[in-house]
């Protein structure tokens, strides 16, 4: 019999702190994006993107010590498979286990070690993660996420795991039910968009699998979009599989620097995308025709590669790869829904075994091979009549709520005055929702720094009729920015700065000069915000950041001394001062923070970011320049500690 177990997880890791309270106005993940592709690919390359990160505060307060973690999670299981669920961690399908051949079929992590990934900052590796709404790592994956049970018609227990997507407006939920006799595990999708607009809409289904030498991963099709990581840029073209990149690049492990292969799949095929390992067993992962997309993505092979893979793992645990599923081709686009709409797929994630030689050969051969398997193990037949069956017997059905998520779901419900998706229950709105209750019950908002943040356009629209206090100025002027309206932008926050000088609107009025090249006025308003939040690590970091980029390195120096001890103390803070004093002269006392311990490790550096390479080697050639000697940084070794370079 299939069962259905909610339980605590107790798991070694680093305690994700409270978020900042600051609004992200800065986009962490902004990457520009070169395209080489055909007229008739019909991609919406760059649709749906933001210029920054709100509504969102970053998650950013994870660099302690390992400790013992206490987390809800549940557990689906029946005779061939167990299946254990996160729930305190966005609901992330965090093991399979194939009882029948005692393995692993997806990368179970030993440990929560959070890097900056997301669009938040924290992600953290393995598992099966869920991504909604807007391109990037998922806003809420860190976070907990609404966690319900039910039953099928015939008694399957059902986990359902579902949220309010703050970005696209819209609710989701993911339905798992494991049958009694079945050796895949189900996941049913559903998104809902119960507004009047087309929103743009994003959704990967990211799978973390084992990589291993002489692995392949097997998918039906001949061509792929292959995305280039070159220093924050991204260049995406089209070439054949398996070997245009002038190797085989379906062998994870030939791929020497961090890439994407985003499968271009044959509108008619199967949807599905296999990993093969040497022994000819494997991981298969199915769905049907909405989740079009499927993408491969590897560290690569490079000494920057293998040091953020291992940042990530637990020390017993094995390097990854990750197979994924999205509705859209790429990564770098979002698809338009339409109003009114419901969107519904079908997932299934099961074992996999193959005669090796029929799958480490000829391309041609393996496709035809794997698909020949994959049709007799999951027909489509099949997959489509249980997609089509459970729509009503599981999806449209009520659950009893486990686990609470956030309140966002909840104002929805508010400002809308109805529940457009009776079947998910989001409860009350919370302390975090408390600035918008008050907004939307009695038309202003009080002097209390912010709660969160809104760029909704209801929101915007009430706060427009709102009084004009400091706060409402302030979410104003931020609204303004997002759309790009900057005059009024610049009126709303100078007329909140009238009224009241607080770290929120100098910060953000500081950004707004940051990007306007208004350098001077820039870093001064930086150093104010901080001086009035000395104690405040994320607000240090972000304006400590914003100074480096503005290269006003002896602003850093002035401020460092009005901080705390203990926002003195994070290691990213750490690192932007050592990365001042570089540039000031003081080349040993950076020196000799940078190499602390045999080198300063930063959880929160971003991905991607090479910053602590370009600083140890501008110590070494300036140290160079002072003895008369002029030294090729490309000569110059970097310690692994601080070596994060993928390409």
């Amino acid at each position: 019999m299939s069962t259905l177990t909610f339980y605590k997880k107790h798991l070694q890791g680093h305690a994700l702190g409270t978020p900042s309270r600051f609004p992200a106005i800065a986009l962490p993940i902004k990457y520009s994006v070169a395209t080489e592709l055909d007229e008739d690919d019909g991609l919406f390359i760059n649709y749906g993107m933001h210029s920054d990160s709100l509504p969102y505060t970053m998650n950013d307060n994870y660099d302690g010590p390992l400790e013992e973690l206490e987390l809800d999670a549940a557990v689906l299981e029946n005779s061939h498979i167990r299946a254990e669920v996160v729930i305190s961690l966005g609901g992330r399908l965090w093991s399979i286990y194939d009882k029948d051949s005692q393995r692993d079929l997806i990368v179970d992590n030993h440990q929560f070690r959070p890097g900056n990934l997301a669009i938040r900052n924290a992600w953290f590796a393995g598992g099966i993660e869920y991504n909604v709404g807007r391109r990037g790592h998922d806003a809420q994956t860190c976070n907990t996420r609404f966690a319900a049970e039910t039953t099928d018609d015939d008694g399957t227990p059902v986990l359902r795991i579902y949220e309010f997507s703050r970005d696209a407006l819209t609710p989701f939920q993911i339905d798992f039910f494991l049958p009694d006799d079945s050796k895949f595990l189900y996941a049913r999708v559903r998104i809902t968009n119960p507004t009047e607009q087309v929103m743009p809409m994003y959704w990967w289904s990211n799978i973390a699998v084992e990589e291993r030498e002489g692995s392949r991963v097997i998918v039906p099709t001949y061509e792929t979009y292959a995305n280039a990581y070159l220093n924050g840029h991204h260049a995406l073209s089209k070439i054949k599989l398996p070997d245009g990149a002038g190797y085989d690049g379906t062998y994870p492990t030939n791929h020497k620097k961090a890439l994407d292969y985003f499968f271009k799949i044959p509108e008619n095929s199967r949807k599905y995308e296999t990993v093969i390992y040497p022994d000819g067993k494997g991981f298969a992962f199915c769905s049907t025709a909405r989740l079009q997309g499927r993408k491969l993505f590897v560290w690569g092979q490079g000494a920057g590669g293998k040091h953020w893979q291992r940042n990530l793992m637990a020390p017993d645990t094995p390097d990854y790869i990750e197979i994924q599923g999205g509705v859209a081709h790429t990564q770098s686009e979002c698809l338009p829904m339409p109003p009114k709409t419901v969107w519904e797929w079908l997932e299934a994630y099961g074992p996999i075994e193959m005669p090796p030689e029929k799958c480490f050969g000829d391309w041609d051969t393996a496709v035809k091979a794997v698909s020949a398997e994959i049709n007799r193990i999951m027909p489509q037949e099949k997959l489509d009549e249980l997609f089509l069956r459970t729509r009503k017997s599981i999806s449209l059905k009520p659950a009893t709520c486990k686990v609470a998520g956030t309140g966002w779901g909840a104002l929805e419900n508010l400002l809308r005055k109805k529940n457009s998706t009776p079947q998910l229950e989001f409860g009350e709105v919370g302390p975090e929702q408390a600035d918008w209750k008050q907004l939307l019950e009695t038309g202003e908002m009080n002097d209390e720094p912010p709660t969160s943040y809104m760029v909704q356009e209801e929101w915007f629209e009430l706060l427009k009729k709102a009084k004009p206090g400091w706060k409402v100025l302030f979410h104003l002027a931020l609204n303004y920015y997002r759309r790009n309206d900057l005059e009024r932008a610049y009126d709303c926050m100078n007329k909140s700065l009238t009224l009241s000088q607080n770290a929120w609107n100098l910060q953000a009025q500081a950004y707004f000069y940051r990007f306007a090249g208004r350098k001077a006025e820039a870093s001064a308003l930086f150093q104010k915000a901080m001086e009035l939040e000395p104690d405040d690590a994320s607000l240090a970091k972000s304006s400590l950041r914003s100074l480096r980029a503005l290269e006003d390195y002896s602003a850093v120096l002035n401020v460092w001394n009005i901080l705390s001890e203990q926002v003195k103390s994070r290691p990213m803070n750490q690192f932007l001062y050592a990365d001042a004093l570089a540039h000031t002269g003081k080349l040993e006392e950076a020196e000799a923070i940078i190499m602390a311990d045999g080198g300063l490790e930063i959880p929160d550096i971003r991905e991607g970011e090479i910053s602590t390479s370009e600083l140890y080697i501008y110590i070494q050639v300036e140290k160079a320049k002072l003895q008369g000697i002029t030294l090729d940084p490309k000569q110059v070794q970097v310690p692994r500690a601080l070596d994060l370079r993928m390409s």
